[in-house]
């Protein structure tokens, strides 16, 4: 039977191939839906459990302000990419089932539905990988492989019922690991990796992973074991990713690289809370590593990678243009307000102002995205300083 991602023919009367079916921009932008869906759920859901007014006021959305963001929003967007780069017609199913699961926990279905549809994306995510491994094997896939084992942890702690805190460290190894792999991966055009910088950063990989795994079974010695982990993960990225040596460059380059070295500085606070404060089950240390990690370097990758990815999962270019700082420096600056100001000095006020100017960047970022998209490609190069 022909994959329906490989050219079948003829087109009718024209005597140019078939585009394969999973090639098509309109079915891609479906298993797009689901995520954005969850995104504005999730952003309604952070609004509720900062106690402002929110469009929609329900308890049981603020409850799932977690899993729709990891699992429903950032989980879909990256796991689609992964899927297009597989090229199998059933690596689809990865994004569809993680969208869809994190959906349906909104539904009158029980919980456990929209959790198993979650769990077997995450199965469906590791058979994605090993097709891409098989194909092209390599440290980089490797440490992304290991990203969807923690995922997949996470998610069966998550069936099994243990509370949304135990599950942050798995799912922060999810994302954490997935973009560094995504990261290497590109770095390999870089002259100062080589083997032995890629095996520091599987050994890096792998620490990590162990630590998430160690940390809600016992969180005495875990915590602190996951902070350094992931400290020396930071090490690793600062030292052998390109973004360090594309800061100095100017527009696009330089954007993704600010983007980059932000994110991976919000890293580090999360490090150091797991290192000096060890477990952060609730109140504002819990507060402050969710929101370095899931804010200040996911959210931030996202931004920064935005106008590379979304094209190539869509075939939509989205130029580079100077206004997409607007949102990132708004990102980050918040996220100051609300760590500095609000978690650090028990200032609810702070974590207020920063948490709903959270929410603002990351709409503000998708209406301009939507705007420079719509804009088109620039006719010619503007010379300005804005630009760089």
């Amino acid at each position: 039977m022909t994959s329906a991602l490989r050219p079948t023919g003829q087109g009718i009367g024209t005597g140019a191939p078939e585009r394969p079916v999973l090639d098509r921009t309109a079915l891609r932008l479906v298993f797009l839906i689901p995520g954005g869906l969850a995104l504005l759920l999730g952003l309604d859901a952070a609004l509720l459990l900062l106690g402002v007014w929110a469009p929609l006021s329900s308890a049981e959305v603020a409850a799932l302000h977690a899993p729709l963001m990891v699992f429903g929003f950032v989980g879909t967007l990256i796991v689609l990419e992964r899927a297009v780069a597989a090229r199998r017609a059933w690596g689809f199913a990865a994004p569809a089932l993680l969208g869809l699961g994190s959906l349906l926990l909104l539904s009158p279905l029980p919980d456990a539905v929209g959790q198993t549809l979650v769990l077997l994306g995450f199965c469906a995510l590791l058979g994605v990988y090993l097709v891409i491994r098989r194909r092209s094997p390599a440290a980089a896939i490797d440490i992304q492989l290991l990203g969807a084992v923690a995922g997949l942890a996470s998610a069966i702690l998550w069936i099994s019922g243990v509370p949304i805190s135990a599950m942050v460290p798995g799912m922060a190894a999810f994302l954490i690991l997935t973009i560094a792999g995504e990261r290497l991966e590109l770095a390999r055009i870089s002259p100062v990796v080589d083997t032995r910088a890629e095996s520091l950063g599987l050994a890096a990989s792998v620490l990590v992973v162990a630590a998430a795994a160690i940390a809600p079974l016992w969180p005495e010695p875990g915590y602190p074991l996951l902070g350094l982990a992931l400290a020396l993960l930071v090490v690793w990225l600062f030292r052998y990713d390109v973004a360090t040596r594309l800061a100095s460059t100017r527009g696009l380059p330089r954007y993704m690289a600010i983007c980059l070295l932000a994110g991976y500085v919000w890293l580090v606070v999360a490090a150091g809370v797991w290192i000096v404060g060890g477990e952060a089950a609730d109140g504002p240390r819990y507060d402050a590593v969710l929101h370095s990690i899931f804010l200040g370097f996911v959210m931030s990758m996202i931004m920064a990678h935005a106008p590379v990815i979304l094209p190539a999962v869509l075939r939509k270019p989205l130029p580079y243009r100077w206004f997409l700082y607007l949102p990132v420096a708004l990102l980050h600056a918040s996220l100051v307000v609300r760590v500095l100001g609000g978690d650090a000095w028990a200032s609810t006020e702070a974590i207020r102002i920063g948490g709903v100017l959270n929410v603002v960047a990351v709409l503000s970022f998708a209406a301009l995205a939507v705007t420079s998209a719509a804009m088109g490609p620039p006719k010619k190069p503007v010379n300005n300083a804005l630009e760089g």
